[in-house]
C-alpha cells in the first residue's frame, strides 16, 4: 500500500490519493473512523498526509501531530452525534454515558466510544475504595471506621502523626481511616462516583497519579501549615479528582454535553462543602485526647491545588502525550518543589520553631 502511494518514500501520501482510497475502501471502515480520516483529509492545507498518521488511526493510536491535525481542520463533522445513536445496548450506553459526563468535544467522545475495550476494567478506584476504607478497618482492627473518639485512634500505625512525621509511609497511609461514618461515606460517594469515570476515560496512571500527588499533598500541606495535627481520610486524593474534573467542566463549559450539569457541579460543591466545614469544626473542636487535637482540614486544600493545577492538564488532554505540554512541565516543576520544600521544612523546621507538640501515642 505505501508503495503504490507513496513510491518516492517520502512517508507521505497526496490528498488526492487518500481521497481515492477511501473512496474504494469506505464501506469496510467503521463509520467514526471514516468519519475521522475524512477530516484528517480536509484539515490538511498541504495537499498531503502523514502515513504515520494514518496507521495511528487504523491501529487506534494518536500521535500529537495526528491530534492537532484533526483539531485545526476547517470541516464540521457532519453526521449525527453519539448521542443520537438507537439500538445500543446497556454496556454501549454505559460507555457512551461515560462520555459525555468526562470529554468535551465530539470527536473526542466517538473516539473514546469506538476504541474503548473495558480492558482493563477501573481498577484503581475500586481497589483504593475496597481495601483503604474497608479491609483494613473491618478486619484488621473490627471497626468499619474508626471514629476519632475510638481508643485506638492516635496508636494506629497509620495516621500521620506530627511526632511520627519520620515514618514516612504515614504521608500516605492515612487515607486509609476516617474520622467518623459520614467522612467515610461522603469520600466513598465522591471517589466512586467521580473516580470511576475518570478512570475508564484517562487510565489507572494518570488518575492513579492525581490522586496520590494529592494524598502527598494534602499530609504535606498540613506538615507546614498545621504542624500540631493529626490528619487522617483520603480527602486529599478525593478532592484532587473532584476539583479536577469541576475545573475541566467549567472550563470546556460549552463542550460539556452532561446531563444537569449546572445542577451536579452545584450538588458536588455543595457536599464537599458540607465536608470541608465539617473538618474545620472538628479540627477547633475539643479533642477526645488532649493535648493532641482532631486531626486537621488542610488536606482538602492540598487536594483541591493539585487537581486545579495537575489534575485540570491531565484531564484536558485526552490520548495526548504530557511529556508534550509545557504547562505540564511548569506545574509538574512546582509540585516538586513543593515537596522538596515541605521534606526539609519537615526536617528542620519543627526544631528551630521549638514547638510544642503533642505527644506520641
Amino acid at each position: 500500500l505505501l508503495s503504490q502511494f507513496d513510491p518516492d518514500n517520502t512517508g507521505y501520501i497526496s490528498t488526492e490519493k487518500f481521497r481515492t482510497l477511501l473512496q474504494r475502501h469506505g464501506s469496510e471502515l467503521d463509520p467514526h473512523k471514516l468519519e475521522v480520516l475524512l477530516a484528517l483529509a480536509d484539515s490538511n492545507s498541504e495537499g498531503r498526509i502523514c502515513y504515520q498518521d494514518f496507521v495511528n488511526l487504523m491501529s487506534n493510536k494518536r500521535s500529537n501531530s495526528f491530534r492537532q491535525a484533526i483539531l485545526q481542520g476547517n470541516r464540521r463533522l457532519c453526521s449525527k452525534a453519539l448521542l443520537e445513536e438507537k439500538g445500543l445496548s446497556l454496556s454501549q450506553r454505559l460507555i457512551r454515558h461515560v462520555a459525555y459526563e468526562t470529554l468535551p468535544r465530539e470527536i473526542d467522545r466517538k473516539w473514546y466510544y469506538d476504541s474503548y475495550t473495558c480492558c482493563p476494567p477501573p481498577w484503581f478506584m475500586i481497589t483504593i475504595t475496597i481495601v483503604a476504607f474497608f479491609l483494613y478497618n473491618g478486619v484488621v482492627l473490627d471497626r468499619f471506621v474508626l471514629q476519632v473518639t475510638h481508643p485506638l485512634y492516635l496508636k494506629n500505625a497509620l495516621l500521620y502523626h506530627p511526632q511520627l512525621r519520620a515514618q514516612a509511609w504515614r504521608y500516605l497511609t492515612y487515607i486509609f481511616m476516617h474520622a467518623g461514618i459520614e467522612h467515610l461515606g461522603l469520600n466513598v460517594v465522591l471517589q466512586l462516583l467521580v473516580g470511576v469515570p475518570l478512570e475508564m476515560v484517562h487510565g489507572a496512571a494518570r488518575i492513579s497519579f492525581v490522586y496520590i500527588a494529592g494524598v502527598v499533598a494534602g499530609s504535606l500541606a498540613v506538615s507546614v501549615a498545621d504542624m500540631t495535627a493529626p490528619v487522617v481520610g483520603s480527602s486529599g486524593g478525593v478532592y484532587a479528582l473532584v476539583s479536577a474534573h469541576l475545573a475541566n467542566i467549567v472550563m470546556n463549559w460549552s463542550g460539556m454535553k452532561c446531563q444537569f450539569k449546572l445542577l451536579r457541579m452545584a450538588v458536588a460543591l455543595i457536599c464537599m462543602s458540607f465536608e470541608f466545614g465539617r473538618a474545620v469544626w472538628l479540627r477547633f473542636h475539643p479533642s477526645a485526647y488532649p493535648p493532641c487535637p482532631h486531626p486537621s482540614f488542610m488536606a482538602h486544600l492540598g487536594g483541591v491545588m493539585v487537581g486545579i493545577t495537575l489534575g485540570v492538564i491531565i484531564l484536558r488532554n485526552y490520548e495526548q502525550r504530557l511529556q508534550d505540554q509545557t504547562v505540564w512541565w511548569i506545574f509538574l516543576s512546582i509540585y516538586v518543589i513543593f515537596v522538596l520544600f515541605a521534606i526539609f521544612w519537615n526536617i528542620f523546621a519543627y526544631s528551630l520553631l521549638d514547638l510544642k507538640l503533642p505527644p506520641p501515642p
